[in-house]
């Protein structure tokens, strides 16, 4: 059945928060629709949202069980998406300065990249646990409550990242000139380069 009231509402606000607030995932999300446009960031948006959802789902059934049985196959995941997001730092710090409207069949992160970064990216599982532990209850409708919880943290993270989209696209306006937008891509690349490593930092 679906969750109660008393028990949706704090849900929502979770997932409101979770979403919401910076990180690795905003930040592409704002970088790629302030260089390539508010569609660009689309497929990033949906593959983020729906590989989200879908670890809900997956913890729901037992999966999730496996990062607290085994730290070192936490410490692996986590390593290697810093190493990827150090990667897509990289990338953006260094992308070359050329203006907005000369930008066109660059590759991009699509909705695949998105969806991997989120599967290797422990934060998310562990999310996803608390997500399940808190929220889902126990009994006969367990499994069903879980589905009903992985449809609204997708429905909720969806509005969420577009407002990240949004801003990145309103922010092209500033990104005409070739210095712009290398000032632009170097401090997007910085903050995720630095969102990445305070993961493990911190």
């Amino acid at each position: 059945m679906l969750p109660s009231f008393p028990t949706l509402l704090p849900f929502l606000l979770f997932a409101f928060v979770a979403s919401i607030t910076p990180g690795p995932t905003n930040i592409l999300v704002l970088s790629n629709s302030a260089r390539y446009g508010l569609g660009a960031a689309m497929p990033i948006i949906f593959g983020a949202c729906a590989s989200a959802a879908t670890l809900v789902l997956l913890v729901g059934t037992g999966v999730g069980s496996s990062l607290t049985a085994w730290p070192a196959l936490q410490s692996l995941m986590q390593w290697a998406g810093v190493a990827w997001l150090s990667y897509l730092a990289w990338q953006i710090y260094s992308a070359p300065a050329t203006a907005i409207a000369a930008r066109h069949g660059q590759a991009r992160l699509g909705w695949r990249g998105a969806a991997s970064l989120q599967l290797i990216n422990p934060k998310t599982w562990m999310m996803a646990l608390a997500v399940v532990s808190v929220f889902a209850g126990a009994g006969d409708h367990r499994a069903v409550q879980v589905m009903y919880l992985s449809l609204v943290f997708f429905l909720v993270s969806l509005p969420c990242l577009a407002v990240w989209a949004m801003l990145g696209a309103g922010s092209s306006r500033w990104l005409r000139s070739p210095a712009a937008l290398q000032r632009f891509n170097r401090c997007m690349g910085l903050l995720l380069l630095g969102s990445a490593w305070l993961s493990v930092l911190a």
